[in-house]
């Protein structure tokens, strides 16, 4: 009998490690505060996770992760959630190349952009020029290093020439964006909906509503393409 069972575990094991299709091995979700922010007195926020979700579990890039993860079949792709705010302030300036090489060496086979809301409003066409030629330099580096499966989603506080900007980069590179911008249009995706909060700036963010909305909205686009 004891062989038997440990034989037929070994069958189950087989069949998980051989016949359950991997579809998404390492997945990067790349963003600002409302991907992740770690805790800050000065705006009353302490959360280790997407602003202004109430846990970890209901912030947009944890609930793509399980997401991920039932599409795997119940293995978990390995997963990079960063903050990257200050490539949004700095793009014009910064050394892309070194600053994002953590980032470009772990080689994502799904890379999920979910920036914009931070970048300076590029009111001259200098500024629009440089914040889409940043956009390029970093999506250069992941074709020329894993070439993965790009997802870049619009702004949830809209704007149309940043919006603008961050599609034409995606198309160029032959991925797909993510319009969320209709969601800032509904009062019960702001986290003030849901609770108080002392700081209007956490306020304003996407509560667990907006963050199941964006998870939504981007895990079509991933199951579509």
């Amino acid at each position: 009998m004891r062989f038997s069972v440990t034989l037929l575990s070994l069958i189950a094991a087989c069949s998980l490690s051989f016949g359950q299709e991997i579809k998404y091995e390492r997945v990067m979700i790349l963003g600002n505060s409302i991907t992740h922010h770690g805790p800050s007195q000065a705006v009353d926020w302490a959360g280790n996770w997407g602003m202004a979700a109430s846990s970890i579990d209901k912030d947009f890039a944890h609930l793509l992760k399980d997401k991920f993860t039932e599409a795997n079949g119940g293995k978990a792709p390995e997963m990079m959630i960063r903050n990257v705010a200050t490539f949004e302030r700095n793009h014009a300036t910064m050394d892309i190349a070194k600053d994002w090489k953590p980032f470009i060496d772990f080689k994502p086979t799904v890379l999920i952009l979910a920036i914009g809301e931070n970048v300076p409003n590029p009111q001259t066409s200098e500024a629009q020029e440089a914040f889409l030629k940043a956009l390029k330099t970093v999506l250069d580096l992941f074709k020329e290093n894993g070439n993965p499966k790009l997802f870049v989603r619009s702004s949830f506080w809209p704007h149309q020439v940043k919006d603008k900007i961050m599609k034409e980069a995606c198309d160029y590179y032959g991925g797909t964006f993510v319009n969320i911008g209709a969601l800032a249009k509904d009062e019960k995706n702001y986290a003030r909906s849901e609770r108080e909060y002392k700081h209007a700036g956490v306020a304003g963010h996407p509560g667990d509503q907006g963050m199941a909305e964006i998870a939504r909205l981007i895990w079509e686009a991933v199951e579509n393409n």
